[in-house]
């Protein structure tokens, strides 16, 4: 008799683990199914958005081209910078937009993107009043908010690589901006891999964001965007 009994109770303790375990599985597959059909509804829903640089070059009443931010080493920028940063010039050349807004994260004193920013473009030849920087462009996010809200910019055509510009088009309209996207893709890049299955989780994040719509880490004073952009410099 206490050999049945102990038997039942096992029986009902695998039982029990059996459905924990096809619980746990089912909840992993949901939440897959999530993280990747969320993906594939940021990237269909900017696809259409994203344009040549003979087609941004029509575009006749855009407020500015939009850099994201990206490394820096000292006062030279990364490889996947400069490529965006040449695309963002060439667009501003062929008369895609009057400005160029560099966004980008200078949080510290020690590190600097937007500075090294604006001087690529004014090596370039580009005005340096035509210049705008963004110095609390911490995120994707904060960078198309603060493009709408510090610099008042209602239509921008945006400059990164093609797999960050998906999440950069979304953000762009469902804050209420008009965007394009241009992508910098010139070489490949070292860890893209990586960077690719991380945008997954971005794009993910920033759905959510998306939402609710946060404020971003910084606001401050209006400096609109058709303005001189060298009210944006930090250094003489």
């Amino acid at each position: 008799m206490k050999n049945k009994i102990h038997e039942k109770k096992v029986r009902s303790k695998k039982k029990k683990l059996l459905e924990a375990a096809v619980c746990l599985c089912a909840v992993c597959v949901l939440g897959l199914c999530a993280v990747f059909g969320v993906n594939g509804f940021v990237i269909r829903s900017a696809r259409e958005r994203l344009i040549t640089p003979e087609e941004a070059a029509g575009i006749t009443d855009a407020d500015c081209i939009l850099v994201l931010g990206c490394g820096v080493r000292g006062d030279q920028p990364s490889p996947m910078l400069n490529d965006r940063l040449e695309r963002g010039v060439e667009l501003y050349k062929s008369g895609a937009a009057p400005k160029l807004l560099m966004s980008g994260d200078h949080g510290r004193k020690n590190y600097d993107e937007v500075n090294v920013m604006k001087k690529f473009a004014v090596d370039e030849s580009v005005e340096s009043s035509d210049v705008f920087m963004d110095h609390a462009g911490f995120s994707t996010y904060d960078s198309i908010y603060r493009a709408k809200e510090i610099f008042k910019v209602r239509k921008m055509i945006i400059v990164t690589q093609e797999y960050h510009l998906y999440r950069a088009l979304y953000i762009a309209e469902k804050l209420g901006l008009e965007a394009y996207g241009v992508t910098s893709d010139q070489r490949q890049y070292a860890g893209q891999f990586y960077r690719d299955v991380r945008e997954i989780l971005a794009r993910d994040k920033d759905f959510v964001k998306c939402i609710v719509k946060p404020a971003p880490t910084c606001l401050g004073e209006a400096i609109p965007v058709n303005g001189n952009g060298d009210l944006t410099n930090d250094k003489s």
